[in-house]
């Protein structure tokens, strides 16, 4: 059964020439013909990431690369190859490893990624998908979480919350907006949105020992934020699932404020860019609402481990 599978892979995996030896080897070997390497994996499981019931095999799959590509944005690096590490059901396995795959290949096509191998394995549980994507380096080297600077200002693509409605499946990975803004401005940091906007902000400011100041009426909130505080008719409000829901997949940047102002200006790539608050010297979160300013909690998704 697993060697019917694999030949089914080779069959429907696009060839690259970077991969010079791919599926059927112990082994994958990219021809990357860098010095250095971009490498990111993401793990994905019934319960956690996807309800088997709610979503579909295609959906799955789509969302595994997905998430590896956001990573890859988050540093501005171009995707280059990727292998795929699947743990099925043994019960209708082989036709749901078919259907993951129907989905991730058509996103491995759109961005120019291989898909060179990985590892199939089978048991009673349910399914685990994960995907470990390698990518190029931009000139220069990658835009880390670490080189935030007081007075510059944050700057996120796209909008935030609600995402529970469908965007954690849909959602485009920002890498040729990323890859075009590290080339054509100065930005200092990055970091991409999976757990929440408050706490991966709160995560680049760590890494760059410094705070941030949110602008609670600039936050741009997606249509579906307030049409899930509308139908569960709870006490948070459209900004606080902005800021918290996370699998939003847009990035944050730390970008100096005359280039944050012609970055704006211009608007240069198919997402809006908007600019939220600033950095700080001192190491902390806050959202300021008129001339209020009151701190603000790290929170998001976190797993949990006891």
């Amino acid at each position: 059964m697993e060697f019917e599978l694999i030949n089914f892979f080779r069959q429907r995996i696009p060839k690259y020439p970077c991969v010079r030896v791919g599926i059927g080897d112990d082994a994958a070997v990219i021809d990357l013909d860098v010095q250095q390497c971009v490498i990111t994996t993401d793990v994905l499981m019934e319960g956690v990431d996807f309800i088997s019931s709610q979503t579909s095999p295609e959906q799955i799959g789509r969302k595994a690369l997905a998430v590896n590509l956001s990573d890859l944005a988050a540093m501005a690096a171009s995707p280059k190859a990727c292998v795929v590490g699947l743990v099925l059901p043994q019960k209708g396995g082989m036709e749901l490893a078919k259907r993951l795959y129907e989905g991730l290949l058509p996103l491995a096509r759109d961005f120019q990624i291989a898909v060179a191998g990985g590892d199939t394995n089978s048991w009673e549980g349910p399914l685990v998908i994960s995907v470990t994507a390698l990518g190029l380096p931009p000139p220069g080297g990658v835009l880390s979480r670490s080189g935030a600077r007081p007075g510059d200002r944050i700057i996120v693509t796209g909008d935030f919350g609600g995402s529970i409605l469908g965007k954690h499946l849909t959602f485009t990975p920002r890498v040729w907006e990323a890859i075009f803004l590290y080339r054509s401005y100065e930005v200092h940091a990055g970091i991409d949105v999976s757990d929440g906007l408050a706490l991966d902000l709160w995560r680049l400011t760590q890494e760059s020992q410094c705070g941030a100041v949110i602008h609670a009426d600039s936050v741009p909130i997606s249509e579906a934020a307030y049409r899930i505080v509308k139908q569960e008719k709870s006490k948070q409000k459209p900004l606080d699932r902005a800021l918290y829901d996370g699998e939003d997949f847009e990035l944050i940047l730390a970008v100096p404020p005359a280039e944050a102002q012609r970055m704006l200006r211009d608007q240069p790539i198919s997402v809006k860019l908007t600019d939220i608050g600033e950095f700080v010297p001192e190491k902390g979160l806050w959202l300021e609402k008129g001339k209020k300013r009151t701190a603000l909690q790290p929170k998001g998704y976190e797993h949990i481990l006891a």
